[in-house]
């Protein structure tokens, strides 16, 4: 918990409310959509920085023209002292330039040259909506040698997290992996925002549990305690790369942080006695 990263949109008020609530010891990353390009991103991305935080935006391969536009990102972090991408492929229909993939993003950021010392790289335990499971984990292998860790997308499913970790290291892939969690947000939220990223099973289990779905939208809100205490026990076991959590915040970053604290102290305690 003490180590545990956060993950931002880069919408308006998003700033002032990462100031305001977030420890600059909790590492950022930002998000990137096609509906709004890579501008957003980067720009967030940069006062961040500026404001002390270690913020990593993601990088579409399909929002980067080519080589010359992506020399001029990576010119644009490094003045901001960004040393740090997740790079993904990107949800355009069709690329804006070169670049259809993460994989051949990668491979151009190290022959442009950077300056990088993190490069993520994402992970999916229950598969990607449009692409099949031995596709989506063949390109992680082939990406692996490019990053340094792994996120994972959302899963509610603590099984089906371990399993695949189990799994991606037998297949040879040896990256830190750190589990993508949602954080303390509203419950509206979370079932609007997972409906839509193609979740497997956990998304369907939301959608058929009546009782498990009405639960989202009592008021008091979403907290991923018994999450936490399903993964917990897995990590840092040798048959697999779990490592650490990474908070999907929604940008209820206010809520997030109290919950964090909150299990913290509690950690404390227990500690202590």
């Amino acid at each position: 918990m003490r180590e545990a990263s956060y993950e931002v949109l880069p919408l308006r008020g998003a700033e002032a409310s990462v100031v305001e609530h977030v420890p600059r010891t909790v590492p950022l990353t930002v998000t990137v959509t096609e509906a709004k390009g890579l501008t957003p991103t980067l720009e967030l991305a940069e006062r961040l920085s500026g404001h002390g935080f270690t913020v990593t935006p993601h990088l579409a391969a399909r929002l980067v023209h080519d080589a010359s536009h992506l020399a001029d990102v990576i010119a644009r972090l490094q003045a901001a002292a960004v040393d740090g991408v997740f790079v993904v492929g990107g949800d355009a229909a069709e690329p804006a330039g070169t670049f259809p993939d993460a994989l051949g993003l990668l491979e151009a950021l190290e022959t442009v040259g950077h300056h990088f010392r993190h490069v993520g790289i994402g992970g999916y335990p229950e598969g990607h909506g449009h692409i099949s499971a031995e596709l989506i984990e063949r390109a992680l292998e082939r990406k692996a040698p490019h990053a340094t860790h792994v996120i994972t997308q959302l899963c509610f499913h603590p099984a089906s997290t371990t399993a695949w970790a189990r799994q991606v290291k037998r297949r040879g892939v040896d990256l830190p992996i750190r589990i993508g969690l949602p954080g303390a947000v509203t419950r509206q939220k979370l079932i609007r925002i997972s409906a839509g990223l193609g979740l497997g099973r956990s998304a369907r289990f939301l959608a058929k549990q009546h009782s498990m779905f009405w639960r989202f939208f009592l008021p008091h809100g979403y907290r991923p305690d018994r999450l936490v205490e399903g993964l917990a026990p897995t990590l840092g076991r040798p048959e697999h790369n779990l490592q650490g959590f990474h908070f999907f915040t929604f940008n209820e970053v206010a809520r997030t942080e109290a919950w964090r604290q909150e299990w913290l102290a509690r950690l404390s305690d227990a500690a202590a006695g």
